[in-house]
């Protein structure tokens, strides 16, 4: 993995948390996934949230596994501790740092290959043991580092970038959480930051197994016309369902 170190010099001016940090101070290494990748914006959206939620850095575990999504740990909090699992076992690892540690927090970064193909049990079981994590999914719907093969989140009759139907039914993550226990469950938009880092924010705050499915568009293999993961189809869908969900809690919380 290519690893670019960022100056640490520090424009006096830059605003400042009540710790002290500026938000630099939540970012790691220069990013050397494709530009655009919506995996990027995640990164982001997780530096804004602990930036805004005042956390040190040093009290964060980032844990991954393989895939694009396992190098986003790379990109945060430089100085948090860090560890890159092998393919689909992040979970197995995330549960042994926490009964370790507890007064960590801890964050796993896992992709939709990882998470719904070869770490599928580690997923699940992860969740159903109640482990006091936050898990965030990369979710493209394709094997980026294999050169863009269909993945088990991949909607049925969606499109590849070389032409292929999916014909297989998706594996919903969120749904399996839920079944699980996972006791805090959102789905969110790479690109919509005013939405994914108040969730985030949500869940580190949450005490126990929570949850975050991300729909992170791959541009060199999954954002074209066809595709259910790119960004022009899910910027196209998410207000819609923005507003459904806004209008079933508005309309919960009148009848409470």
């Amino acid at each position: 993995m290519t690893y670019l170190v960022k100056p640490k010099f520090r424009h006096p001016a830059l605003e400042k948390n009540d710790l002290g940090f500026t938000r630099r101070d939540y970012e790691g290494a220069i990013s050397t996934l494709c530009a655009g990748c919506g995996h990027d914006s995640i990164s982001a959206a997780l530096i804004q949230a602990c930036y805004e939620l005042n956390i040190e850095p040093h009290r964060v575990a980032k844990l991954s596994g393989i895939g694009c999504s396992s190098k986003t740990p790379d990109y945060l909090l430089g100085q948090s501790h860090g560890f890159n699992s092998v393919h689909g076992r992040m979970p197995s690892v995330l549960t042994g740092a926490n009964l370790a540690n507890r007064n960590l927090i801890y964050l796993g970064i896992s992709g939709d290959g990882d998470s719904a193909s070869i770490g599928l049990g580690q997923f699940v079981h992860c969740v159903r043991r109640g482990v006091n994590m936050v898990y965030i999914t990369e979710n493209n719907g394709v094997y980026g580092l294999t050169k863009g093969q269909f993945s088990a989140t991949a909607d049925r009759g969606s499109k590849s970038k070389a032409g292929g139907t999916n014909n297989d039914a998706p594996i919903d993550l969120v749904g399996m959480a839920l079944m699980a226990g996972a006791t805090f469950v959102g789905r969110s938009f790479s690109g919509d930051k005013g939405q994914l880092v108040p969730l985030i924010k949500a869940a580190i705050a949450h005490n126990g197994p929570a949850f975050i499915d991300v729909i992170s568009p791959c541009v060199a293999f999954n954002n074209h016309p066809g595709s259910t993961k790119s960004f022009d189809f899910v910027r196209e869908h998410n207000e819609a369902v923005n507003r459904l969900r806004s209008e079933e809690h508005t309309s919960e919380l009148q009848s409470r």
